[in-house]
């Protein structure tokens, strides 16, 4: 059985909707460097949201693969060809515009699994936007993969190089490791670029200067990188997740 929304007819949909938990997952089209393609943060939005339906008998609405406009120090996507960037309202509206039809269509629980860092407080306005239209007729979750992740996993992950901080762990261990273990086909590991990372700045200056952001387009290093991390990762998140699910709904 397909837990993939689109891959099912109306009428698979229609008995499952009211009782089972819908996910929706949201990434972006974004740089991740010469070693990683720019669907990075779709493809692990999507792979988390199979692996947590499957084990709550959940259903995957068609994932979200644009995203808000990373900042320089978190992703530096506007300075790099291929990043395909929403404006702050359209992804609002956007995802404001799923949820309605979700529960216009019955659905009465949701789940947002988001997988780019600057999308957070746009999908959380529109989150906040359809509950005060529906109230009690819906229940909205919204979750990442990096909250949840317990510090002994960090401490694992990050064995030999220190934890930069999630702002900088862009295209580095975790999103490497995350790729290697539910699509390994997509990662260029012979071109990797061992980059000592860009420089914190307290401070966000526009026009955007090229400079803030190393050439490569990777924020910290991804060296020590493995599919054996990737699976620690989502083997840990995917518990708490369950507990998210259980606990919220």
């Amino acid at each position: 059985m397909s837990f993939l929304m689109d891959h099912m007819t109306w009428m698979e949909f229609n008995e499952k909707k009211e009782e089972s938990v819908v996910i929706l997952p949201i990434g972006s089209t974004e740089q991740h460097g010469p070693h990683l393609p720019l669907s990075v943060d779709t493809v692990i939005a999507k792979e988390f949201s199979i692996a947590l339906a499957k084990q709550i008998n959940g259903m995957v609405a068609p994932t979200l693969s644009y995203g808000y406009k990373s900042q320089p120090l978190s992703g530096g996507g506007p300075l790099f060809p291929g990043t395909i960037d929403l404006n702050g309202e359209t992804l609002i509206k956007l995802v404001e515009d799923i949820l309605c039809e979700l529960v216009k269509d019955g659905v009465k629980k949701i789940l947002v699994l988001n997988a780019h860092f600057e999308n957070e407080a746009f999908v959380l306005e529109a989150i906040d936007l359809v509950s005060n239209k529906y109230k009690d007729k819906v229940t909205i979750v919204e979750t990442n993969w990096w909250d949840p992740m317990p510090e002994d996993v960090i401490d694992k992950v990050f064995d030999e190089v220190k934890f930069p901080g999630w702002a900088f762990e862009h295209a580095a261990i975790t999103e490497t490791s995350l790729m290697l273990y539910f699509a390994e086909e997509l990662v260029h590991m012979d071109r990797m670029v061992d980059t000592k990372g860009a420089t914190p700045c307290a401070y966000h200056k526009y026009p955007i200067e090229k400079s803030t952001i190393p050439e490569s387009g990777v924020l910290a290093t991804a060296r020590t990188s493995t599919a054996e991390k990737g699976k620690i990762i989502v083997d840990s998140v995917l518990k708490e997740l369950v507990s998210i699910v259980n606990e919220a709904f």
